[in-house]
């Protein structure tokens, strides 16, 4: 099976920087798209990052000029940087990544676990 561990999380200052991080593991053939999504308390999750495997990067609004989205093919990992974080940046970050585990094989969604992120005033 796949596997999606992210770590990185945790309490920081308004202002401060966090670098989440999310390795894939297990029965991987190849990997599209990899993603950051955040969901806040009594909200929907909502996407904040992407980037494909060639490197093409898409933003949500709220966190252009503030986030970075990158990835190590090599290691199928998927990072995100944060900087200037807001009291309104806290919520349960989720990794989610679209994998094929076979050569032939069609790509399936696949989800982390999740890792809280929180920002104080």
């Amino acid at each position: 099976q796949v596997q999606l561990v992210e770590s990185g999380g945790g309490l920081v200052q308004s202002g401060g920087s966090l670098r989440l991080s999310c390795a894939a593991s297990g029965s991987i053939f190849s990997i599209s798209s990899m993603s950051w999504y955040q969901q806040a308390p009594g909200k929907q999750r909502d996407l904040v990052a992407q980037i494909s495997s060639v490197g093409t990067t898409i933003y949500a609004d709220s966190v252009k000029g503030r986030f970075t989205i990158s990835r190590d093919n090599a290691k199928n990992t998927v990072y995100l940087q944060m900087n200037s974080l807001k009291p309104e940046d806290t919520a349960v970050f989720y990794c989610y990544a679209r994998i094929a585990q076979q050569r032939n094989g069609g790509y399936s969604a696949f989800w982390g676990q999740g890792t809280q992120v929180t920002v104080a005033s």
